[in-house]
């Protein structure tokens, strides 16, 4: 599986560039945004955990990423509280909603681990992508390595869902399902318009 910068991530459409301009608007909510997406990586990572108990890698692997993410929803906390800006409510995810619509509910167990190590790995990867355009297109420098830091930890965790998936699932399988989810990803992301107030 190539992490090519070039097309990053293997992601086929990147982010519209007005999103960068929208988010610089609404700082607030785009952190706020941000610090909650943190948290459900968190939790995700504790749910494969509770799932899949015997699976003795994905234990071992996604453990430290539950501390990580908590850390990161930590740092963008105190990100909102230097700032003197308020941490909002959690706001409906229309992005991974419509992600969810695409896993596999039946089937084997399999199947069902695969799309569940997918979808966290699209998800890092969109993120990351997301993390990029912060940390290049920002007028803010200190947030512009605030997010360089950010993408250099999302790029680790897709890496690891993806390897978890090649652990436990045949690699000609887990590649072509993760062609499936990139076609489905790039359709959700030309149906959503750019959202400033939304990291995804």
């Amino acid at each position: 599986m190539q992490h090519d910068e070039k097309n990053i991530l293997g992601l086929h459409l990147p982010t519209d560039p007005r999103w960068v301009d929208l988010a610089q608007i609404s700082l607030e909510d785009i952190l706020t945004d941000h610090a909650y997406c943190e948290q459900k990586a968190a939790t995700s990572c504790i749910s494969l955990i509770q799932r899949y108990p015997h699976k003795k890698e994905l234990v071992n692997e996604l453990s430290p990423i539950v501390t990580e993410e908590w850390g990161h929803f930590r740092l963008v906390l105190q990100e909102l509280q230097k700032r003197n800006l308020q941490l909002g409510k959690q706001r409906k995810d229309e992005y991974v909603n419509k992600l969810l619509q695409f896993e596999i509910k039946g089937g084997n167990e399999e199947d069902r681990l695969l799309d569940k190590l997918l979808i966290c790995a699209l998800i890092e990867a969109r993120s990351c992508e997301r993390f990029k355009r912060l940390s290049e297109g920002l007028n803010d420098d200190y947030l512009k390595s605030f997010y360089r830091r950010f993408m250099e930890s999302e790029a680790g965790h897709y890496a690891t869902f993806i390897e978890l998936a090649e652990n436990y699932v045949d690699k000609e399988k887990v590649r072509k399902r993760w062609n499936e989810w990139l076609a489905y990803e790039a359709e959700i992301i030309q149906q959503l318009k750019p959202r400033g107030d939304r990291m995804h």
